[in-house]
């Protein structure tokens, strides 16, 4: 077993950044995975713990545990995104910017608000 050395463990605990490694893989129609070069694969990284913003979902009425993972996901990688470009003089996502906080305010009042009594 290889173990990371400790000033590794020591820098990755210090910048607080998980790594995350996406998988798109499309179905075939017959319910199989489809065979090939078909994936789509790529990392990303984030200050949040994805796992833990997907617990806290799981109790919001409303969507499909599938639905709950996409959202999740979708909404990380787009606002990890426009952080990550908010300086750039032709900002792709400027259009969106003055929403993406109220949009991801609503949805943890909706986890508060649909948690257990």
């Amino acid at each position: 077993m290889v173990r990371p050395h400790p000033q590794s463990l020591d820098a990755a605990m210090a910048n607080n950044t998980h790594r995350y490694r996406i998988t798109v893989t499309p179905i075939e129609s017959d319910g199989q995975p489809c065979s090939g070069r078909c994936t789509i694969e790529f990392e990303h990284s984030c200050h949040d713990d994805w796992m833990r913003i997907l617990e806290a979902s799981q109790r919001q009425r409303g969507f499909s545990g599938d639905e709950r993972a996409a959202l999740v996901v979708g909404t990380k990688l787009l606002s990890g995104l426009m952080l990550q470009h908010r300086k750039d003089s032709d900002d792709l996502f400027a259009p969106l910017r003055p929403h993406m906080p109220e949009f991801i305010r609503g949805l943890k009042q909706r986890n508060r608000d649909d948690g257990p009594a």
